[in-house]
């Protein structure tokens, strides 16, 4: 490694009920490393993971802070229940921060091994602040009982000079090419300084594939804040074993309850979707049936060629046979495919063999978002992605967003230097590594949607005299952001339970908080307006705690346990999400039941939201969604599935069997009903959760959970609360 910035000699803290209660700082500014210890009650209103990252971004930022302020923090952090090889889908962490995308806190949630090291290692978390003057690599040495901060070596080649893997090199100098499963890194790419959606790489060992693997921390730009924090990586490395590495308080509650998840997933994932051969690519055919898939900057939701890129197309040509790919030590659900000796076809590239670790569904439809059913270039765009360190869904949607506005002439083929057509895989190639590199088109596709349109309202306002919030009112129409996140990968006009899904996403449309539309559109168990509402006010709360204590929700949402169709509410899988809070109990040595952990989860939520209203995203102008999202934004788009529209209109509608003879009329009246449906739901979805009508939790909510302070205080009277509330 090179020069030493700083070192401090340490000795790990000792785990205990999953916690070590502490918490590693770095002032990147001034090279201080420092190590807080937490006062005991912190974790009991925190939780940890996102709960860590929201208390010290609430407490050390404020609303003048922004994405690049040396006081943005950058925080990743585990949680009390990961790092337990005994119960599935325990390898998960998040990165927090202030994102450049939306301004406001983003978390984005990452597996692999750095969490449980790092845990290992002595510490709950990380908290970077600052900007460093030169670039620099933290090493977290447990062997070596050493912190460090050291100059970045110089390993990042570009990508027309042999590669652009900046972590698996640093891994490689760091190890001496003796890589094991006792020490990961984080790093991204040089795509992270050219977007404003880069993302973060977890590295990890795979002894069975023998060579480094990567997961990701993809949303909202997390890697551009590393690398304008100069912050090249970090290394953890701790020999210590991890079988028992929680310490659990119950130790035989945490085995039994591991037991009794691994049990469901072996028995019943493959009589459901069947993930463990499949990966996550098997939603790709349930999305094309029932008309769910992103297609062409999601105007359509099914296509004749999407059967070319099922979850069958690509085990078959790329993942050959089914491996144990779990992206952590324990998880019998092995959803985290990857394929090996892929040659490159397309790109810079081009010709060279790679491994390539995917493909996710989320990055299957970003392909399809183009026009595009080619599993070998999914596969590629999958690699680059994840070499240049973007975010394969915002990358996917802001290109899918300029093709657009190149079709409608919005945008020229002399602005763009050629033409986009749907499909075409030699221009989307090109457009690709073009907005990677921030060349040309792409410099403006880079700074993502919100900022792209805007750009694009502004230039063709002076060329053709429009008025710019007339043209931004039509790109708004198929624009597909909200809050300045760009959406995930399902078509949410059909469900309203996913419209507020994405709508009601403090982070913005990304389907973590909120994926409702498999038990919506393809279960059917929220028929009614009373079933919708409660669902979001509750699956949001159970997704905030899995980001909290360090877990993965896939076993949980994606594999049904048997006795869930003899309760309440199947939908909710009651008797998986049991065994989870016994793993708690059992790790922790609390006595908490499920009411008790929604709770502690509602505390961090409304922490999250008050962050939003602090930055001036917050209120419900931001959980409006685009017109495509909720209905066809244009009346061809209507003609696509006429039937369907003029059936839903007839049962909806007060109109009957009187529809309106042309196209345009039932569309102006579609888009109409599902405007004031939108409406509605947001109205009463404010007042499940204790809101106000304009989506601002009310003085008697935030005071229910301790978090009525003067900050919030201050807040509230911003947003025209009386000065009385105070008393």
């Amino acid at each position: 490694m090179n020069k030493t910035i700083n070192s401090i000699p340490y000795t790990a803290s000792p785990i205990s009920g999953g916690y070590t209660d502490r918490i590693l700082r770095i002032d990147l500014a001034t090279s201080q490393i420092t190590i807080q210890e937490l006062p005991p009650d912190f974790k009991n209103h925190y939780i940890g993971g996102r709960g860590y990252a929201l208390k010290l971004i609430w407490d050390e930022t404020s609303k003048d802070t922004h994405f690049d302020s040396p006081e943005n923090l950058l925080v990743m952090a585990g949680g009390p229940l990961c790092n337990e090889p005994r119960f599935p889908g325990t390898g998960k962490f998040i990165v927090g921060t202030i994102s450049p995308l939306t301004d406001t806190f983003m978390d984005s949630n990452v597996g692999g091994y750095f969490s449980s090291i790092l845990k290992t290692c002595g510490f709950d978390a990380i908290a970077m602040s600052g900007i460093a003057a030169e670039r620099c690599i933290l090493i977290i040495d447990d062997d070596s009982g050493e912190i460090r901060l050291v100059n970045a070596p110089n390993v990042e080649k570009t990508i027309e000079n042999g590669g652009i893997s900046y972590g698996e090199n640093l891994l490689m100098e760091f190890t001496g090419n003796q890589l094991n499963k006792n020490v990961a890194a984080i790093a991204t790419g040089i795509g992270a300084e050219t977007t404003n959606f880069g993302l973060i790489n977890s590295f990890f060992y795979d002894s069975q594939r023998k060579r480094l693997r990567t997961k990701q921390a993809g949303r909202g730009g997390t890697g551009t804040v590393m690398r304008l924090k100069g912050l090249m990586g970090v290394i953890v490395r701790s020999s210590q074993s991890r079988s028992r590495g929680n310490n659990p308080v119950d130790a035989a509650l945490v085995k039994s309850s591991g037991a009794g998840l691994a049990k469901v997933i072996r028995q019943e994932d493959p009589k459901q979707l069947n993930l463990s051969l499949w990966g996550t690519p098997v939603l790709s055919e349930y999305m094309n049936n029932f008309h769910l898939l992103p297609i062409n900057n999601y105007q359509l939701g099914q296509h004749e060629n999407a059967k070319k890129i099922f979850a069958g197309k690509f085990l078959e040509q790329f993942l050959k046979k089914k491996r144990a790919d779990g992206c952590y030590f324990g998880c019998n659900l092995s959803c985290a495919k990857g394929a090996e000796d892929v040659t490159l076809q397309y790109g810079p590239r081009k010709g060279i063999t790679v491994g390539i670790d995917g493909p996710e569904y989320e990055t299957v439809g970003a392909v399809t978002g183009l026009g595009i059913f080619d599993p070998q270039f999914t596969m590629e765009y999958n690699w680059y992605c994840d070499e240049y360190g973007i975010d394969s869904i915002s990358t996917g949607v802001v290109m899918a967003f300029i093709m657009e506005c190149w079709q409608r002439g919005y945008l020229t083929r002399e602005e763009i230097g050629y033409d986009l057509a749907w499909g075409d895989l030699e221009t989307t190639d090109r457009l690709l590594h073009d907005t990677a590199m921030g060349k040309g088109i792409g410099e403006i596709a880079a700074k993502g949607i919100l900022r792209a349109k805007t750009w694009i309202a502004e230039r063709h306002a002076s060329k053709t005299g429009v008025a710019v919030d007339d043209i931004m009112a039509e790109l708004n129409k198929f624009a597909m952001e909200t809050k300045g996140l760009e959406f995930s990968m399902y078509i949410s006009r059909e469900s309203l339970a996913q419209q507020g899904g994405y709508g009601f996403a403090l982070k913005g449309p990304q389907h973590d908080e909120a994926w409702l539309i498999f038990l919506d559109q393809v279960h059917r168990e929220m028929e009614t307006f009373e079933m919708k509402t409660a669902a979001l006010k509750w699956f949001p709360l159970v997704r905030t705690w899995f980001s909290a204590v360090g877990l993965c929700k896939l076993p949980w949402i994606d594999v049904r346990h048997p006795e869930a169709e003899h309760t309440d509410n199947p939908a909710q899988n009651i008797p998986s999400f049991e065994l989870y809070v016994q793993f708690l109990n059992g790790t922790t040595g609390s006595n908490k039941n499920i009411e008790e952990v929604l709770l502690d989860s509602e505390r961090l939520h409304l922490l999250q939201k008050m962050i939003n209203l602090r930055q001036g995203k917050g209120t419900r102008e931001f959980d409006r969604i685009p017109l495509r999202a909720m209905a066809p934004a244009f009346p061809e788009e209507y003609q696509n599935r006429e039937a369907y529209y003029d059936e839903w209109l007839q049962k909806k509608t007060e109109s009957g069997d009187q529809l309106p003879e042309t196209i345009e009329a039932r569309h102006d009246l579609l888009v109409q009903a599902r405007k004031e449906a939108y409406e509605t739901l947001c109205d009463h979805v404010y007042k499940a959760k204790g809101y106000s009508i304009s989506g601002i939790p009310l003085p008697e909510t935030l005071k229910r959970f301790d978090l009525f302070d003067d900050k919030a205080l201050t807040i509230l009277e911003s947003y025209g609360f009386s000065t009385e509330l105070k008393n």
